[in-house]
């Protein structure tokens, strides 16, 4: 049985080891220096830096689980803009992360419906997001679920930059 939940601080710490573990297998790869990417991952996917983010009124988590074991989640931000974005009414898709071993269940595809049904409930009109530029399987799926490229922004890791194609929907 798939459930989808939003996630309360109680969560942080699944929510923080979910970010590691899914971050090192679908970007693990594109970071060249192991050292960056253990200094990324362990700044960025802190326990309490998601702690933190939880608390965030502007910050929504949703976690998603088969059979009751928490296998990804998303992260949303409200208030946020991009200059390549004309929508204000609108919030970031700044992650959406399903462990390798469940992408072939197509959960992100699920998830991101139920994300597109939260984000008219909360009345916004437009989901944007930033998606590395070689992340060719990231690239399709947004394609897929109707997302347009509309820019281009860098994605800072410790210090190094890295491409990243812009997209967005009107929901």
């Amino acid at each position: 049985m798939i459930n989808i939940k939003i996630a309360t601080e109680a969560h942080a710490e699944t929510l923080a080891l979910l970010g590691r573990v899914t971050y090192i297998e679908s970007h693990g790869h594109f970071i060249g220096n192991e050292n960056d990417l253990s200094e990324y991952v362990k700044t960025a996917f802190s326990v309490s830096k998601t702690r933190d983010d939880i608390n965030d009124p502007n910050t929504i988590f949703y976690i998603i689980s088969v059979d009751e074991l928490p296998v990804g989640y998303v992260k949303l931000v409200l208030g946020t803009t991009h200059k390549s974005v004309s929508s204000e009414n609108n919030c970031q898709l700044e992650r959406i992360y399903i462990l390798n071993d469940f992408i072939p269940l197509k959960l992100g595809h699920q998830l991101m419906d139920y994300i597109e049904e939260k984000v008219k409930e909360m009345q916004l009109n437009t989901i944007w997001l930033s998606v590395y530029i070689e992340n060719k399987r990231a690239i399709r799926f947004y394609q897929k679920n109707g997302y347009q490229e509309v820019g281009i922004s860098t994605f800072l890791v410790n210090g190094k930059g890295f491409e990243n194609l812009v997209f967005s929907k009107q929901i």
